[in-house]
């Protein structure tokens, strides 16, 4: 799925936190166009995470442990294929966005 997503044109792929796990996914990812880590500290994500009740993982007596093992397994790998990484900690989206176009702008052409 994660590889034909990947080569449609214009578009933009916002995966979910697990599909990096997967080399196939990664490598996909990575040929299909350009990669964005919207990266965001554990504290961050327990922040936006607090009230939201659709996150079994989360679901436990301990979630920073939970994110904190999961950030150790994903974060060196998206940060493997990334083109770009943001640091989104406290930062409204607009100026997430603005980073973003500003960072394409700066990439060689592929």
């Amino acid at each position: 799925m994660v590889a034909e997503l990947c080569e449609l044109q214009g578009v933009v792929i916002a995966t979910g936190g697990g599909v990096v796990l997967r080399a196939e996914n990664r490598k996909a990812l990575r040929e299909g166009g350009r990669v964005v880590y919207l990266h965001a500290s554990v504290e961050q994500q327990l922040e936006r995470t607090s009230r939201d009740r659709n996150r079994p993982l989360l679901r436990t007596a301990e979630p920073g442990k939970v994110l904190r093992a999961l950030m150790d397994i994903r974060d060196p790998l998206y940060r493997e294929i990334a083109d770009v990484i943001i640091e989104t900690d406290e930062r409204p989206p607009r100026l997430v966005v603005q980073e973003i176009i500003e960072r394409f702008e700066a990439l060689p052409p592929r």
